[in-house]
């Protein structure tokens, strides 16, 4: 689409407004003048009473004409700030507007284009607003729809709850192992197959380097570790007998607050096996992931999985079997191949099975991954909708609770991924990393540890890939032995 701007250039907050209502299109800025087709005017103006945003968008030989304003006492000039923000809400609005006119219908989430929704209602309520006061700000600022909203204030009551539970001096602890059987079509993480991979070794030598020095660090500081997350990848590609010397390393290492959370995903069903998850277990691991994103297997052979439905069933019982503690399957709605049929039935079983966690995502095509590239067919967004609509009334109606959500950029619909628990099971570590509540450290390839303190965020990012990492451990050994916490 073609982008036009007068008295702004607040290029991001458009962008990021377009590509939740136009996700097929990109912006471009020609140097031609405006009056053509498919395109945007967007000003900005500034009287002494009132500033103004305009959008006059054009589209399909339809012209759609909103206009917005706010006080120009609200614009401080002394507070660029604040001003900033109204600036780019109102130029937002008047788009969205105007969009929604053209479209003839609104995204779930309205105006909201951020990955973190449920930050609003949790920073408005922290701020001394009610929760009907928070919803409403959700309603009438954002336009977020009645079933979106009652999410985000589910999980907004869920931060603020194991916000005022945790102490000064925890951490949580992730720990990255980007290694996997095989790479999934919709997947764009960065991954090796571990299957034929001579990395591990040199990886995991690697990162117990960066353990003892991170942990040492930590000890120092006074930090005790809350939560732990071993992720990926999919770390059960390791052998029982590498998972097992992780897990003692960790132990070692850091001082693990008492009860500590400690989940490790195990993921493909095609990578457990009895003396992996005996492994888990002895080595204080209480959560683990059996991830089967469906239980149809013309839809696991369309997104590039080795396995099959009966694997995700028999990986199931042995977990239920050795006794790993929690376990959190997940789905994806809008997968090649599924339909809201397909999608229920998957869900319906899973829901049978009676896991502790159930996580649903909603597909992401990131330009990473093979289905993006491939262009591969995939159920229309008002299926996907059907699928959402389905698993939201299911899940509560089976007594589950949504706890943390995030939104990702090109999701199918504009919709959300929403993690869901019986009653007493969240996963603490997936709030603390979505709404930032306290500081996560970061190990292994790709890991970015966030350092919260004094309402900011620091951030670390080690290299993204395995050969890279190995080959500046000492500096990232280095980084963490001296890292300020």
């Amino acid at each position: 689409m073609n982008l036009f701007f007068t008295g702004h250039q607040e290029k991001y907050a458009v962008e990021q407004t377009l590509l939740t209502l136009f996700p097929q299109e990109r912006p471009v800025y020609p140097d031609a003048k405006p009056g053509g087709d498919n395109e945007l005017e967007l000003t900005f103006s500034r009287g002494p009473q009132w500033c103004t945003a305009r959008a006059v968008l054009r589209r399909a030989g339809e012209t759609y004409t909103r206009q917005c304003r706010v006080r120009t006492e609200q614009l401080p000039a002394d507070d660029p700030v604040v001003a900033t923000r109204l600036t780019r809400r109102t130029l937002q609005r008047a788009f969205y507007l105007a969009a929604v006119d053209c479209l003839g219908t609104e995204p779930p989430w309205g105006m909201l284009s951020g990955v973190r929704p449920v930050k609003l209602p949790t920073r408005a309520m922290e701020e001394g607003a009610t929760p009907r006061q928070a919803e409403a700000m959700l309603r009438d600022r954002y336009r977020v729809s009645p079933s979106r909203r009652r999410l985000a204030m589910d999980c907004a009551q869920a931060s603020l709850a194991l916000k005022r539970d945790l102490k000064p001096q925890e951490v949580s602890l992730y720990v990255g192992i980007p290694f996997c059987p095989t790479r999934c079509a919709y997947c764009s993480f960065i991954s090796s197959s571990g299957s034929a991979n001579r990395l591990i070794p040199d990886y995991l030598q690697g990162l117990h380097r960066e353990i003892a020095a991170a942990g040492k660090a930590l000890r120092e500081a006074g930090k005790t570790v809350r939560t732990v997350y071993i992720g990926g990848g999919t770390p059960t590609t390791l052998s029982a007998e590498q998972l097992s010397q992780l897990l003692d390393q960790l132990h070692t290492a850091f001082q693990l607050a008492p009860g500590t959370e400690f989940t490790v995903e195990a993921g493909r069903p095609d990578t457990i096996t009895q003396e992996k998850l005996l492994a888990i277990r002895n080595g204080g691991g209480n959560r683990i992931s059996v991830n089967p994103q469906t239980m149809s297997d013309q839809v696991l052979a369309a997104i590039g999985r080795s396995h099959r439905a009966q694997e995700i069933r028999r990986a199931y019982a042995l977990a239920r079997q050795v006794g790993v503690g929690a376990i959190n399957m997940d789905l994806i709605a809008g997968l090649p191949g599924d339909t809201a049929a397909g999608f229920r039935a998957t869900l319906e079983e899973v829901m049978a099975m009676a896991p502790e966690n159930i996580t649903v995502h909603t597909l992401a095509l990131k330009r990473g991954a093979r289905l993006r590239q491939e262009e591969a067919p995939l159920p229309p967004g008002e299926e996907v909708a059907q699928m959402l609509d389905f698993a939201w009334t299911a899940l509560r109606q089976e007594g589950y609770l949504p706890y943390y959500l995030y939104r990702q950029k090109f999701m199918s619909g504009s919709f959300e991924n929403v993690g869901w628990c019986k009653p007493g099971f969240q996963n603490e570590y997936n709030i603390c990393m979505m709404e930032e509540l306290h500081t996560v450290l970061s190990l292994g390839a790709g890991g970015v540890t966030k350092s919260i303190g004094s309402g900011s965020v620091r951030r670390a990012a080690n290299p993204k890939y395995p050969q890279e990492y190995i080959q500046n451990i000492d500096a990232i050994q280095a980084e963490k032995a001296a890292w300020s916490w």
